[in-house]
């Protein structure tokens, strides 16, 4: 829903009722993944996608149908269905999608889930999808980290207390996907589907060295989603207008700046960090501050520079202490063979990385793999 948030938003203070279409489940070489979304709007408008193109025109009518109706649908669209295969799905996935009409009345906690989403404060939405009791779907939570007050309800306290302790875990770690329990949240039951969407705040990415390749680097983190900060020492190069897609630029030491994040705890598994001064008096102290045992684990740590400066800058990290493990985490030198020139190619090349990295992929041309092309979808009975 994020990505069609600030129209939905608009809509629904201006007191109109639109179609909400949410991928809440995928299978095989499904095109989008669980909480992308599509809206039916004012005068007919399409805004978002739920499959990149395959089955829109579908869901486009569907929504329409829900806004008359005010009734909720849950709906499948695969390559083994008569009425998937007429409408596109070609690529062999399978989707759910689920379709429901947004108001002020129909989900009245909107406004404050936006502000939240906005003001990047972790929040997830629970939502009814399939439920025996017709009355209940659609039925929203809205769930906020331990200590925080949540609002709405799914239909009854018992239904509310389960989902809102596994939503509480799954916001946590910014997980999206659907859970099964019984009619009214038994744990040992079925009949009763709800998709819990996450909107933790956004992941960061952490660049070293203001240099040409990292504005690159922090034009593609923004594109990609990350809360970029650009950091170097050097005041003079920087600056906020060598570096305007990049959410902060920090002048401090590396390393130094690195110390202060994980002694605030602002680092976890979910940030990547690129280091690209490949200069030593730079690279060791921040790389023995990235790797090292009082680092959390991140995401991705990748560092620029030929093959020699790679090796004498392993050289210079064992001697200050790392473990053979630690620098394993290292990706050096940083990015995928795309034999990159440009500061934009090299951009590219790094984020390719940290894509493949994030989802296992091996970085071979689709044309020489087979299989699956997503990784991690199987079917509704949990075989591809």
């Amino acid at each position: 829903m994020r990505e069609v948030l600030d129209r939905l938003l608009g809509w629904w203070q201006e007191g109109h009722q639109v179609a909400l279409a949410t991928v809440v489940g995928t299978w095989k070489s499904a095109p989008r993944q669980p909480g992308a979304a599509m809206l039916v709007g004012v005068d007919g408008e399409a805004v978002g996608s739920v499959s990149g193109g395959c089955v829109e025109g579908a869901v486009y009518e569907l929504g329409q149908q829900v806004i008359a109706s005010g009734t909720p649908v849950l709906q499948r669209y695969g390559v083994s269905d008569d009425e998937a295969m007429g409408v596109g799905l070609t690529c062999g996935g399978i989707l759910d999608v689920f379709v429901e009409r947004v108001g002020r009345e129909d989900f009245p906690e909107l406004a404050e889930v936006a502000a939240d989403i906005a003001a990047e404060v972790p929040v997830a939405v629970a939502t009814v999808v399939e439920h025996p009791d017709p009355g209940l779907l659609g039925r929203h939570l809205v769930v906020r980290p331990e200590g925080a007050e949540s609002s709405g309800t799914l239909g009854s306290a018992r239904a509310d207390a389960a989902v809102l302790d596994d939503a509480r875990g799954m916001l946590a770690q910014g997980r999206t996907a659907t859970l099964g329990y019984g009619p009214d949240g038994q744990r040992r039951g079925e009949g009763m589907r709800v998709f819990v969407s996450s909107y933790a705040p956004r992941p960061r990415m952490l660049v070293f060295g203001a240099i040409d390749f990292a504005a690159a680097v922090a034009r593609v983190g923004t594109f990609l989603g990350y809360r970029v900060t650009v950091c170097d020492a050097r005041p003079v190069f920087a600056t906020a207008s060598r570096f305007p897609e990049a959410d902060e630029v920090v002048v401090s030491w590396p390393h130094r700046y690195v110390e202060e994040q994980v002694a605030q705890a602002a680092l976890d598994p979910r940030t990547v960090a690129c280091v690209l001064t490949h200069d030593p008096k730079f690279d060791v102290p921040l790389l023995e501050a990235l790797l090292g045992p009082d680092a959390p684990e991140l995401a991705y740590v990748g560092a620029m520079g030929s093959r020699r400066t790679h090796e004498d800058r392993l050289a210079r990290l064992r001697e200050s202490g790392l473990t053979e493990d630690q620098l394993a985490r290292l990706r050096s030198p940083v990015g995928l063979d795309l034999g990159a020139r440009t500061p934009e190619e090299t951009a590219v090349s790094i984020a390719a990385e940290i894509i493949a990295t994030r989802w296992g992929g091996g970085g071979e041309p689709l044309s020489t793999t087979t299989g699956p092309i997503h990784t991690g979808h199987e079917g509704p009975e949990g075989k591809d």
